[in-house]
């Protein structure tokens, strides 16, 4: 097989004739190291471009680049017709962190309806066919949905602090700017559902602490269900990148229609191993982040983990190993490729069960 058929088998559930070993491709330098994964099998994941493309044309957007300490800083202004947004990022390798986000108070509640009232959804299939001719066997290419409507206020509008202040004061407001952005995600699952995709996250980043059980139930998981129930009608996939602590939410995951829990991140980094998961979620394909932290104990740790995984994961069926998140730029160059040689000698399926 493929490195891309390992992972289309492993996600309909099936047995690929060896675990797949999925990267992120802006986790993953272009190097020789790169190419020497690649022959191993590694498959590089792709989440650009996406299937689906988005206008706002009465919005005018400003951004100015500047440099501060040594930094590069990213200031815009977003011009909607109920008043100007500014957000301050500074990005960073494989993610940006955010300065200030666009809701400074409740007088930006208005623009920031304005502006997502002016969202046009269009298809961008032909661009997503390209790229994933493109990128070849070697590669696979996954569409995204974005966040869903309170974690796209929690992450993206607001922030922890903010939106824990406006759920407390005014969550009237907030509830408001919620039902416009569950409309603006309805627009796009016919799209995605009548795309070339096979499979599509939808947003994740879920911290039971901040969101509580309960909010899950009411607020997110029920948005997971509107596209699924969509997506299953044209034999499209849907998962979740569940990155951080899920024995929480393990119950309400079980229950759900999703098909497969990306970047499912186990021991020492959370608290849910592979072993209870996959007792758990029996229906559903484990796609694991491996633990970042390990990456710090550099080859024998790894592999001793990578090991104790494979053991907890057999025989093998709808399981992937990727790398999701951020890992020491001292350690990977050896630590990649010593997940890859564990996976290919000791991950060729059906993997032998434990006694």
């Amino acid at each position: 097989m493929t490195p891309r058929q390992r992972v289309e088998t492993a996600l309909r559930g099936d047995l690929p004739d060896v675990i797949p070993f999925t990267i992120y491709a802006n986790k993953l330098p272009r190097c020789q190291v790169e190419l020497e994964l690649r022959n191993a099998g590694a498959c590089i994941l792709e989440r650009s471009p996406g299937a689906l493309s988005v206008e706002t044309p009465n919005v005018k957007t400003t951004t100015v680049q500047t440099q501060e300490n040594g930094a590069a800083i990213v200031r815009t202004a977003i011009e909607t017709p109920a008043g100007t947004l500014t957000t301050v990022n500074r990005p960073a390798p494989g993610t940006t962190w955010h300065l200030k986000r666009m809701f400074s108070g409740p007088d930006d509640y208005a623009a920031i309806i304005a502006l997502i009232r002016d969202r046009q959804w269009r298809e961008n299939y032909k661009p997503f066919v390209e790229a994933r001719k493109r990128y070849g066997e070697g590669s696979f290419l996954r569409a995204n949905f974005g966040y869903s409507p309170l974690q796209e206020i929690l992450y993206h509008i607001m922030g922890v602090e903010q939106f824990s202040i406006e759920w407390a004061e005014r969550r009237d407001d907030l509830m408001k700017l919620y039902d416009v952005l569950t409309e603006d995600r309805r627009k796009e699952y016919q799209l995605m559902a009548d795309s070339p995709v096979m499979a599509v996250n939808y947003g994740g980043n879920v911290s039971p602490e901040i969101m509580g059980i309960d909010r899950f139930r009411q607020y997110i998981l029920p948005h997971y269900e509107e596209a699924a129930e969509i997506l299953h009608r044209t034999g499209k996939l849907i998962g979740v990148h569940f990155d951080a602590n899920n024995l929480a939410l393990a119950d309400a995951i079980a229950e759900s229609s999703l098909d497969y829990i990306e970047a499912f991140t186990p021991p020492p980094d959370c608290d849910m191993s592979v072993a209870e998961a996959r007792r758990r979620w029996k229906n559903k394909v484990l796609w694991i982040n491996f633990p970042s932290s390990v990456h710090h104990g550099g080859v024998p740790a790894v592999e001793e983990l990578m090991r104790e995984i494979l053991h907890e994961a057999a025989p093998g069926d709808g399981f992937l190993v990727g790398i999701t998140e951020d890992v020491p730029d001292h350690a990977w160059p050896e630590t990649f490729p010593a997940i890859a040689r564990v996976i290919n000698d000791e991950g060729r399926t059906p993997m032998p069960l434990a006694c």
